[in-house]
């Protein structure tokens, strides 16, 4: 799909195959990669609705479900991630660094916000 971003690890974990991120947002993952200069694994990418559903608080229509991931990272190269993603347009940000599994969330919304997880 792109240098740094497969279209496997972005496609919807459920099994249905179904990857409709648009690439403009994946380009904008590029350009974060590109600032923070390491290596950036997506623990979740796309989801199909009935998949969000059933992992999600979100439902049917949460951000996965049109362009959304979870970047597996923690520390101070979540900071980085997190600094990299605001210069990049980012406007959906929730931060989990807590506990194991810690990531970033990214997405785009028109009510620019940012979050940490219980």
């Amino acid at each position: 799909m792109t240098p740094n971003f497969s279209r496997a690890e972005l496609t919807c974990k459920c099994g249905c195959d179904r990857m409709e991120i648009p690439l403009e947002f994946v380009l904008m993952l590029e350009r974060v990669r590109a600032r923070v200069g390491f290596p950036m694994r997506i623990s979740s990418g796309y989801r199909c609705p009935d998949y969000n559903a059933r992992i999600s608080s979100t439902g049917r229509d949460g951000p996965h479900t049109k362009a959304a991931v979870d970047v597996a990272v923690s520390g101070k190269d979540a900071l980085q991630v997190l600094l990299a993603a605001l210069r990049e347009g980012f406007t959906g940000i929730g931060v989990q660094q807590k506990g194991t599994g810690r990531f970033i969330h990214l997405d785009r919304r028109a009510d620019p916000t940012i979050w940490s997880y219980a």
